[in-house]
């Protein structure tokens, strides 16, 4: 077994949403996972405490919580030496369209912060403009017909693909416990597949 935390930044709690999906995920794999909102100070954070590290964000206005770069930066040299991954919840990842910003984004946040993670996860985010005052939901309602012509704007609507989520927290965990040789309980490490239950 192995301590993951999952360090995140979220607006409207989508971000948070999948924060929580992938520790959930990590922990029916046999391993101890943490998800904690960069922005609450007095979750533990404490990179040392843990054997593998996400970090989670998502974009607004082009930019990422700086409560989640300030980690990043704090935290980059301790975070050198385990496994890491990265996930970036976007609108930019609703459609293939989108893909190029979403990339880029990503790629002014491991300049801005000089870390390099080792997986790196995009997943499409959501438009909750129930929870938006009435100046942002006009704003995010404008910017969802230009870039999102086909969505109904009367309603929430989540355009992240769950599947995906799950793939990349299976594909974390097998490269961190690879790298940490670790097997996770459940498994027969001999032949690397799961036990059969007897339940």
């Amino acid at each position: 077994m192995a301590k993951f935390l999952v360090c995140y930044g979220t607006g409207e709690g989508q971000t948070a949403k999948v924060a929580e999906r992938l520790a959930e995920r990590l922990g029916e794999r046999g391993h101890e996972a943490t998800a904690v909102n960069a922005g609450d100070r007095s979750g533990d954070r404490s990179v040392a405490a843990f054997d593998a590290v996400l970090v989670g964000a998502s974009i607004h206005a082009g930019k990422h919580q700086p409560a989640v770069v300030e980690f990043v930066e704090a935290n980059r040299d301790a975070m050198a030496t385990k496994p890491t991954g990265f996930f970036q919840v976007s609108l930019s990842s609703a459609d293939e369209e989108g893909e190029a910003q979403a990339a880029g984004y990503v790629d002014s946040f491991v300049s801005e912060t000089d870390w390099h993670p080792d997986r790196i996860g995009l997943f499409g985010g959501a438009l909750r403009y129930s929870e938006y005052g009435f100046l942002k939901r006009l704003l995010m309602k404008q910017i969802a017909k230009r870039t999102l012509p086909d969505v109904d704007t009367s309603r929430d609507v989540e355009f992240t693909d769950w599947a995906e989520v799950d793939a990349f927290a299976a594909d974390f965990a097998a490269f961190a416990e690879g790298r940490l040789g670790v097997v996770p309980p459940g498994t027969d490490a001999s032949d690397g597949s799961r036990a059969e239950s007897s339940e």
